[in-house]
């Protein structure tokens, strides 16, 4: 993969030069106020339980800290596309950002084993992987990139919604489907017969009014809040990948906070960790029933022929770290 590797220590070399420049700011930002105040923006909506979640955490850091310490955060693209605010959060222009797992494989291919489809066994089997080693072991990988990772946030499980019913692969050909920026996304829709797109999430609801796409792969409470059931009225539960969304921060930000400010935050993050699983699964349960009261067609597809249909990639070579992590999920 030199590719991979190139563009990996390309962004080493990038993140330390700005080092001293992050130091510098976040200098500043003390010298200033007796206040460190931290910049998080994210994609989603501000009614998504993702954002609301985050909001309880900011609310715990101002609280552990005493004051001392403030997340502002901005929502719904503010400050740039998911991968924009990554790029932005590894050079230390920006400290936080929330993305899809699955938008991180450029960035850390360890990451796109959470993308393989059918990779865990059930939900079960996905939260001891998520909340053990191997979760952080994932997390950790982004250290050298300049990716400080502090906790995962539940996505639930992630299927099909189209302007046309998906019951099989079959009904794969011939379609364009939005995909992440995420190569292992695209090989699971070339996989079940379709042709992958990558198109930016703010872009998608637009690309599917026009048909520029003909669909997409969410979970319910992201159909919802993005509205794009208003023009994807058919939402198929086949449910091939548990993708978590992570919170990341610039590593050169995290490296320059005080011990105390470091401690505050992580405790926090996992908080709102614990509280986001909970609120997800309440409005993931309320989202399908507004989807289906708004005239979306939910179904449950038979999931083997799915199953089958990608059952080659878990064994298709891969990059030697997420190889080595698929044995240890399969073994656990």
């Amino acid at each position: 993969m030199p590719g991979q590797a190139q563009h990996r220590l390309t962004v080493v070399v990038l993140a330390g030069v700005t080092i001293l420049l992050a130091a510098l700011t976040l200098h500043a930002r003390r010298q200033t106020s007796d206040m460190i105040v931290l910049k998080l923006a994210h994609g989603l909506d501000s009614t998504h339980p993702v954002h609301i979640s985050m909001e309880y955490m900011a609310k715990r850091v101002f609280e552990k800290s005493g004051g001392g310490m403030r997340i502002d955060i901005f929502p719904s693209e503010q400050l740039g596309s998911e991968r924009e605010c990554t790029e932005q959060v590894q050079l230390g222009s920006l400290d936080m950002t929330k993305s899809s797992t699955t938008a991180l494989e450029p960035f850390i291919p360890e990451m796109g084993v959470f993308t393989l489809p059918y990779m865990f066994r059930d939900s079960e089997h996905y939260w001891e992987v998520v909340n053990g080693e191997i979760g952080d072991e994932i997390l950790a990988a982004g250290l050298p990139v300049g990716l400080h990772g502090l906790c995962y946030f539940d996505a639930g499980s992630r299927s099909f919604y189209a302007t046309h019913p998906i019951e099989s692969p079959a009904d794969f050909r011939g379609k364009k489907i939005r995909v992440q920026q995420s190569p292992t996304a695209m090989a699971m829709i070339h996989a079940l017969g379709g042709a992958p797109t990558p198109i930016p999430f703010g872009e998608l609801y637009t690309a599917l009014q026009q048909g520029v796409v003909d669909g997409a792969e969410n979970n319910a409470p992201s159909l919802l809040t993005s509205r794009h059931y208003e023009v994807a009225k058919y939402f198929a539960l086949n449910e091939h990948a548990y993708v978590p969304d992570a919170l990341i921060m610039s590593e050169v930000v995290w490296r320059n906070l005080p011990p105390d400010a470091q401690r505050h935050l992580a405790e926090a993050a996992d908080e709102a960790a614990v509280f986001q699983r909970d609120l997800w699964a309440k409005m993931s349960a309320e989202a399908i029933e507004t989807l289906k009261e708004a005239g979306v067609t939910v179904t449950h597809p038979d999931k083997q022929p799915f199953v089958d249909a990608v059952r080659p990639m878990l064994s298709a070579p891969k990059h030697p770290a997420v190889e080595r992590l698929v044995q240890k999920i399969l073994a656990q």
